[in-house]
């Protein structure tokens, strides 16, 4: 018998959708999937933690919770990224321990863990944790397609994670690269080599994943990872209902009842319809081609949202084009988060500024000093080169073994800025400061769900405007306005980006970090503040000798490409 894990309130909104679901679409069908009989419902974890917070205005901690007041006999599954939590940097061991310990309180049963470079050393910690807070670890494996990638070595990674207690093993091939025979093959060879279940999760990206399912069916598989069929396919994991009924009447029948699925199905086809304008066509069509740039599922709908947000999605083929170079650069780390989104957020950036590395993101530097971990294969020597300074070698050990405690620390800032209600808040401070004390005093507001009529509020917004008067038709093109509190007068001054020293915004973001003063003097290449864009921080450089005139913009503040945010001379 094949078991079923159902990805429907995560991975698969997730990749199709940009992780936009709310809990309220959840919560009136969670009563009904727990009647089916999946081997377990992934539900949290992922992006799910972070885009509750930035884009719905929802609190992750009481969404598991609820769920889990609606789900009494299924399993509950999340996905954690080893040593990085569900946030995009290395936490230190406290942090990861308390994280897993309320998670584990709130509700999560199985824990799947995996480490985006598939470098050990970056699970161990975790995987002990989730063991001593009774719930059940899944090693999971980061399957990619590369020149220095084998089956061999994916099979000794999973013999490491069963010697490290892991109750089952996942491939989790996050960019459907995973081919039929080759899934027959590294299936067997992992049955072989095993004593504990076989799960395997992919996306329907290239359209080979349900080819690769029942080959792997074939070869011993022990569970599969569908999604209902209204929120499957495209960047999404196969259907379930087609799934079960492949397999029905045979000896890996899944005994799922496909008529209380076929309910289930029609209420999600209600919530697909909800939502279908944020389902971008991209992210909806076979596209073969990702088995060139492999761009996993969750990571194609966020580029796109992405390059909307910077009013750049006539960009994407470039950026895609970009990110096999750029994973090449960087040692051919398998794209999945945080990985992906280091490796995508430098290719839109290597696109924008149209100059390779131009801006090379804290991320991507930090990746290349060696604080995520072991590089599949070498990275090129000029990129370290311009990461490390004043000396600096590339880190060798575990990166966590350089990383101070620090939830203390963010327990007594939390409780000093108010925002502390509850013991998880102070986590959910300690993953996201810049986004969570907004949240957290309640001054973010949910994203408004686009219909339609009002989808081009999510594309990009136009300058120029015909209006009519009178009966008279007039071409009007608007300018931003900067409000950063400089006088009337002086706007005229500053307004455009050809005046003299002005150092614009080369893509959309918020200002997180003014790293100079007026009247400094600065160099060519000193870095004169941080821009959070996409998920990563972002360094604008300075492009002359010269001095600080003004500085047009305060953190915080949101800009727009092109907005000026110093006057250097």
């Amino acid at each position: 018998m094949v078991k079923i894990t159902d990805t429907s309130f995560r991975d698969a909104h997730q990749s199709l959708m940009a992780t936009r679901l709310r809990t309220e679409d959840m919560l009136p069908i969670a009563e009904k999937m727990d009647e089916v009989g999946f081997y377990s419902m992934e539900v949290w974890g992922g992006a799910t933690f972070d885009s509750c917070i930035r884009y719905l205005n929802e609190d992750p901690w009481e969404r598991l919770r609820e769920l889990k007041g609606k789900i009494q006999n299924t399993p509950l599954q999340m996905l954690l990224r080893g040593q990085n939590l569900v946030g995009y940097r290395h936490y230190p061991d406290d942090v990861v321990d308390k994280f897993i310990q309320k998670s584990i309180e709130n509700g999560i049963d199985i824990v799947r863990i995996f480490d985006a470079l598939n470098d050990i050393r970056n699970v161990e910690y975790s995987i002990k944790a989730v063991k001593k807070y009774g719930a059940e670890v899944q090693g999971a494996i980061s399957y990619t397609t590369s020149p220095v990638h084998t089956t061999e070595q994916f099979v000794e990674l999973a013999k490491q994670f069963e010697e490290l207690g892991c109750d089952s093993l996942c491939i989790k091939d996050m960019a459907g690269l995973l081919r039929p025979f080759d899934a027959k093959e590294l299936v067997g060879m992992l049955k072989e080599e095993l004593s504990i279940p076989i799960d395997l999760h992919s996306h329907c990206t290239a359209g080979i994943a349900p080819l690769a399912y029942m080959s792997s069916v074939e070869a011993g598989i022990d569970i599969l990872n569908c999604a209902m069929s209204p929120l499957s396919m495209g960047t999404s994991q196969p259907p379930v209902e087609s799934i079960v009924a492949a397999l029905k009447g045979t000896k890996y029948d899944t005994n799922l009842d496909l008529v209380l699925l076929t309910e289930i199905r029609d209420y999600f086809d209600e919530i697909r319809n909800k939502y279908k304008c944020l389902i971008n066509p991209i992210s909806e069509r076979v596209d073969a081609r990702i088995l060139r740039y492999q761009v996993p599922g969750g990571m194609l709908s966020n580029l796109v949202s992405q390059l909307k947000e910077q009013g750049a999605l006539d960009k994407f083929e470039e950026v895609l084009n970009e990110i096999p170079n750029v994973r090449k650069d960087l040692g051919y780390p398998p794209l999945v988060t945080p990985t992906s989104q280091i490796v995508g957020t430098q290719a839109v950036m290597n696109v924008l500024t149209d100059e390779r590395y131009k801006i090379i993101t804290n991320e991507v530097a930090n990746y290349l000093k060696g604080y995520y971990g072991k590089s599949p294969a070498p990275i090129s020597k000029d990129l370290v080169k311009r990461a490390l300074q004043d000396g600096e070698k590339q880190i060798t050990c575990r990166p966590a073994d350089l990383l101070e405690p620090e939830y203390e620390l963010m327990e007594k800032e939390a409780f000093a800025k108010g925002i502390v209600s509850k013991e998880e808040d102070i986590l959910t401070y300690a993953l996201y400061p810049q986004v969570a004390v907004k949240f957290l005093r309640g001054e973010l507001k949910a994203e408004t769900i686009p219909q339609e009529k009002d989808v081009s509020k999510f594309m990009e917004i136009p300058n120029e405007y015909i209006v009519e008067v009178d009966g008279d038709s007039f071409n009007v093109k608007v300018e931003p306005v900067y409000s950063s509190g400089i006088k009337k007068e002086e706007k005229k001054e500053i307004i455009t980006a050809e005046t003299e020293g002005a150092v614009t915004s080369p893509f959309r973001g918020i200002v997180t970090k003014i790293k100079v003063s007026t009247g400094a003097s600065v160099k060519q290449g000193d870095q004169i503040l941080v821009l959070e864009a996409m998920k990563m921080e972002n360094p604008v450089e300075c492009p002359v000798d010269g001095t600080v005139e003004k500085i047009i913009v305060k953190e915080g503040q949101s800009v727009n490409v092109g907005d000026i945010l110093m006057i250097i001379k």
